[in-house]
């Protein structure tokens, strides 16, 4: 086919006044492209992707919704740092296998990586046999998204996979179906959240610094943090005004405070000063600033400190100095965008 397509070309010079030639090599052009074509999607047969984790720079957590959740203000940042999916064509039909490195309970339909492929097929129909292959690197339950972004990095992969070629607006659909965190991952970045977390505002891009996660030898869920902070909002316990009047700040000046230094920024967690873990917290974001972060954070419902250094190195340097066999550490950096699909 190739030869043809190669003749007709090489020829088209002396002949390019001849109507005759003219239809005839445009059939055979179009016969050549259209298997070509075929040939290379029957030659695809995965698809690689990282699944970035987020940290939240801010995070107020607001009235209670009549549908059960929590409006919510915060700044999300995707962050180098992440989980990776190779998701493979399978010969059976409609089937869906799902393997991972870690806990052998994250295998199961609960798995959002399992919903999300099973929406994905709902909405589009698509149903070649499928197995994904997940590498966790994300603490579990640890305020950094995880299993969000290995949701939306579904979605983008088996989009791409299926030649689909969905809107943003329809995958974004889709995210908002299977978590309030996972639309953001859909484009990733650094964003404004609000409402449930479907509202999604892009903020500048935050270059040059260096990131230090630590994540203390416990766990924090969600679930269970957010009906904490429920029981003492019920109370009158918990009045975040009076911690530092931070949230005087009003929200444009929250979002300009990013342009700023972070030594500056204004931004703080609604749980951390609720979570019974607030002294472990204090000590590591205490330690952080004692060596050398700008800026100090729990990321989501903890149970994930953070670090905002002025550069890599300074990051790495602060790592070794903290670092001990009961905490989870990782040195990154801010990412630009959300998961990026390729096909192999």
């Amino acid at each position: 086919m190739l030869f043809i397509l190669s003749v007709l070309l090489n020829i088209r010079e002396y002949f390019h006044d001849c109507q005759v030639y003219r239809l005839i090599s445009a059939y055979f052009e179009r016969i050549i492209f259209n298997t070509m074509t075929i040939l290379n999607s029957c030659c695809v047969k995965s698809c690689y992707v990282n699944a970035p984790c987020k940290i939240n720079l801010h995070l107020r957590i607001k009235k209670k919704r009549s549908d059960g959740f929590h409006e919510l203000e915060s700044i999300f940042a995707a962050l180098a740092f992440g989980d990776s999916l190779r998701f493979e064509l399978t010969g059976r039909e409609g089937s869906w296998e799902l393997l991972v490195n870690e806990d052998p309970e994250l295998k199961g339909d609960k798995n959002l990586v399992s919903k999300a492929a099973a929406l994905f097929r709902d909405r589009t129909g698509f149903s070649r046999g499928l197995r994904c292959n997940l590498e966790k690197r994300i603490p579990l339950a640890s305020g950094l998204g995880g299993a969000s972004s290995d949701a939306a990095a579904t979605l983008l992969a088996l989009d791409l996979l299926a030649g689909t070629g969905l809107s943003r607006e329809e995958l974004l659909s889709m995210a908002a179906v299977l978590g309030s965190d996972v639309p953001f991952f859909i484009d990733g970045g650094v964003a404004w959240v609000s409402g449930r977390g479907e509202n999604i505002e892009p903020l500048s891009d935050i270059g040059g610094f260096g990131v230090l996660l630590i994540k203390p030898p416990f766990n924090s869920y969600t679930p269970a943090a957010f009906r904490l902070l429920d029981v003492y909002r019920e109370s009158g316990r918990h009045d975040p005004m009076g911690f530092k009047g931070l949230f005087s700040a009003a929200t444009e000046e929250l979002k300009s405070a990013l342009t700023g230094p972070p030594q500056n920024w204004p931004f703080f967690n609604d749980f951390l000063p609720l979570l019974p873990e607030v002294e472990d917290y204090r000590k590591i974001l205490d330690n952080l600033r004692e060596t050398g972060a700008l800026f100090s954070g729990l990321s989501g419902s903890g149970s994930c400190c953070f670090g905002i250094y002025s550069d890599r190195k300074k990051a790495l340097a602060a790592e070794k100095t903290i670092k001990s066999p009961e905490i989870f550490t990782q040195v990154t950096f801010f990412l630009a965008s959300g998961a990026n699909p390729v096909l192999e």
